[in-house]
């Protein structure tokens, strides 16, 4: 690793050389985690997010872990998702499917995409009925402080815009509070319909994955991470708080190039 420091609020930061020595150390981290939550609970429930994510999860497809991370116990969710037709170039589900799951041992059954023969409405609802089924089950656990689902892992990519999910600056599904699964149908970002988790469900994760790249991102990171004052705008990224989980930045030289007042040690 080139730099690993502390942000105050801001969580862990983990600066890289090379896309390749990310991938590796991001691959550790989702390995060891889910070791430890499979020890802890018999289950691993990770949400993941569409983008370049998924190739940078590549190396778990790779020896070791694909024989030594216990894939069985794998339960699969998406923190957002485009409604588009599962097999359509813009489903983050055709992503992860392609890039990952058909890889490695995943028991299907565990795979929780989203109903895409419905509204964007309809497919929210859906959505987060699922995952309240399984809230109760337990496959899903659920936050000390509120009924909000508890992801062992939620992996999030973040835009050149600060918007993390389907989750934009300045629109009012920011200021949700009682969904766990919302819906937009005015996306920013192509395609306009889109199905994505709240910020109360982001923050009552036990651990989150921010995975950033690309000296494009480098203002929003530089906007998200430091401390600017009381006129800094607020990007739905530094919204990203965990209430009592840990928030870990993968980022790259370029993505972290505009960080400022950061102590970083070797």
């Amino acid at each position: 690793m080139a730099l690993a420091g502390v942000h105050r609020d801001r969580g862990e930061l983990r600066i890289h050389e090379s896309l390749e020595e990310l991938s590796t150390d991001l691959a550790d981290y989702i390995a060891e985690l889910s070791e430890a939550s499979v020890k802890e609970r018999g289950v691993f429930a990770i949400a993941l997010s569409g983008g370049s994510l998924i190739a940078l999860m590549g190396k778990l497809c790779e020896a070791p872990y694909n024989r030594t991370v216990d894939w069985a116990k794998w339960y699969i969710f998406w923190a957002d998702e485009r409604v588009v037709a599962k097999n359509h170039v813009d489903s983050n589900y055709k992503l992860a499917k392609d890039g990952l799951l058909l890889k490695v041992p995943i028991v299907p059954s565990h795979v929780h995409s989203i109903n895409d023969s419905v509204s964007a409405e309809q497919a929210a609802d859906d959505y987060g009925f699922v995952i309240r089924q399984l809230v109760k089950t337990r496959m899903v656990s659920v936050s000390d402080t509120c009924d909000c689902p508890k992801f062992d892992l939620i992996l999030l990519g973040m835009g050149s815009d600060g918007h993390v999910a389907s989750l934009f600056p300045n629109h009012s599904l920011l200021d949700e509070k009682d969904e766990w699964v919302t819906f937009i149908t005015d996306s920013p970002k192509p395609p306009p319909e889109r199905i994505t988790f709240t910020l109360p469900v982001i923050n009552s994760a036990s651990n989150v994955a921010m995975v950033v790249t690309g000296e494009n991102k480098a203002e929003a990171v530089h906007l998200a991470v430091d401390d600017l004052g009381p006129d800094c705008p607020v990007l739905p990224s530094r919204m990203v708080q965990p209430t009592n989980g840990n928030l870990v930045w993968f980022l790259d030289k370029p993505a972290a190039s505009k960080l400022e007042s950061v102590k970083f040690c070797e």
